[in-house]
C-alpha cells in the first residue's frame, strides 16, 4: 500500500502497531502481575524494594553498584520445610552472595543459611552453609556442586523439625545437623550420646524459635571470592539471582502472637495435627534420614565437601562439641 496517497495506509498501519504494541505490553504486565500473585502470597521485599523486580513469571534480585536487594516472608514458621526454586548469577560473579536462609529475631536467633559463593567465570560456584544456635555460629561448610547453577533452576531447601535441620539440593541431603540430646539409639546415620565424656555433649539443639525466610544479593567481595583476593567487577552488573518459586509448609506461627508464646509454641511441637492440618514434617519417618538419603549424604560430603569447620583445628584446636562421632 502506497504512503503518498492521502496517508490513510499509513496510518493504518500505524494503529496496527500500536494494537499489537499494546496487546504484547498487556501480555507482559499480565505475566508480571501472575508473578507478582505468586509470590506476593508468601514474600515481600525487605529493603531496597526496587531491586526485586519482577520478569514474566519469575522473581529477580538485582544487584548493582548502588544498592543488593531482599525478600522476607510474609509469615513466620515453627518447623517446617522452606525451599527455593533459584538460578544463580551467571558469568563473572566474584564478590556476589546470593542468600536463602530462614532466621528468628533477637540476639539469640537461631539462623539456617544458604550462601552462594560468586566466583570468576569459568570456576564452580561454592554453596556455603551454617547455623547459628542462641546467637552462636562459625558452624560453616562448603561444597562445590554436580551442575552449573546459574543454566538452569535447582531447588534449594532447609527442613526443620524437632529432630534435625538438614539442607538439601534438589532433595539430595548436603549437611544434616541432629538433636542429638536425647539420642539413645545408634541408627543408620546418628550416633549416640556418651553422656560420661564432656566432649561428646553437643551444643543446643536449635529451641522453638518461629523463624522467616529470607533471601538477600549483596557485595562481599572483602571475603567471599578467594577470601577477598578477587572482587566485584561492576562493569558486569547488575547481576541477577532468578526465583521460579518460594515455597514455605510449615506450622504458621499466629501473626498476632509474641515470638515466645506458649501456646504456639505447644500448638507447633507437641502434636502433629494443627489448625493447618497435618504436620508431615513432624511424622516419624522425618525424625532422620532414610537408608537412600544417608547414601545420598555420604555421597556428597565425599564428591563435594571443600571445607567443614568440624575438622579445622587451626579455627577450632577442640573439636566442637556436636561434630564428636563423625
Amino acid at each position: 500500500m502506497a504512503l503518498g496517497k492521502g496517508g490513510r495506509g499509513g496510518l493504518g498501519a500505524a494503529a496496527c502497531l500500536a494494537v499489537v504494541v499494546a496487546a504484547v505490553a498487556a501480555l507482559l504486565g499480565a505475566g508480571a502481575a501472575m508473578a507478582a500473585a505468586k509470590f506476593d502470597d508468601v514474600v515481600q521485599p525487605s529493603w531496597a524494594n526496587d531491586h526485586m523486580v519482577y520478569d514474566g513469571d519469575l522473581l529477580k534480585l538485582r544487584l548493582d553498584s548502588n544498592s543488593g536487594g531482599g525478600f522476607v516472608s510474609k509469615n513466620k514458621f515453627l518447623y517446617g520445610r522452606a525451599s527455593a526454586d533459584l538460578k544463580l548469577v551467571p558469568g563473572d560473579s566474584a564478590g556476589v552472595v546470593t542468600a536463602f536462609y530462614l532466621s528468628s529475631a533477637g540476639d539469640k536467633h537461631n539462623e539456617f543459611d544458604f550462601e552462594f559463593l560468586g566466583n570468576v567465570t569459568g570456576e564452580p560456584y561454592l554453596v556455603q552453609t551454617n547455623l547459628y544456635i542462641d546467637g552462636v555460629g562459625n558452624r560453616e561448610q562448603r561444597i562445590d556442586l554436580w551442575f552449573d547453577p546459574t543454566a538452569d533452576f535447582h531447588t534449594y531447601a532447609v527442613l526443620w523439625n524437632p529432630s534435625q535441620v538438614v539442607f538439601m539440593v534438589d532433595d539430595t541431603p548436603i549437611r544434616v545437623y541432629e538433636n542429638r540430646q536425647n539420642a539413645t539409639v545408634k541408627g543408620h546415620h546418628r550416633h549416640a550420646i556418651n553422656a560420661t565424656t564432656n566432649a561428646t555433649t553437643p551444643s543446643p539443639f536449635p529451641g522453638p524459635q518461629p523463624m522467616a525466610v529470607y533471601s538477600s544479593i549483596w557485595n562481599a567481595d572483602d571475603w567471599a571470592t578467594q577470601g577477598g583476593r578477587v572482587k566485584t567487577d561492576w562493569s558486569h552488573a547488575p547481576f541477577e539471582a532468578t526465583f521460579r518459586e518460594v515455597r514455605v509448609d510449615g506450622c504458621a506461627w499466629a501473626a498476632n502472637a509474641t515470638d515466645t508464646d506458649a501456646g504456639e509454641v505447644s500448638r507447633c511441637s507437641e502434636s502433629s495435627w494443627g489448625k493447618e492440618g497435618r504436620y508431615w514434617w513432624k511424622e516419624k519417618e522425618m525424625s532422620e534420614l532414610t537408608v537412600h538419603q544417608s547414601h545420598q549424604l555420604v555421597w556428597a560430603r565425599a564428591h563435594h565437601l571443600v571445607y567443614d569447620y568440624c575438622v579445622d583445628t587451626d579455627r577450632f584446636p577442640v573439636q566442637p562439641p556436636e561434630c564428636s562421632g563423625r
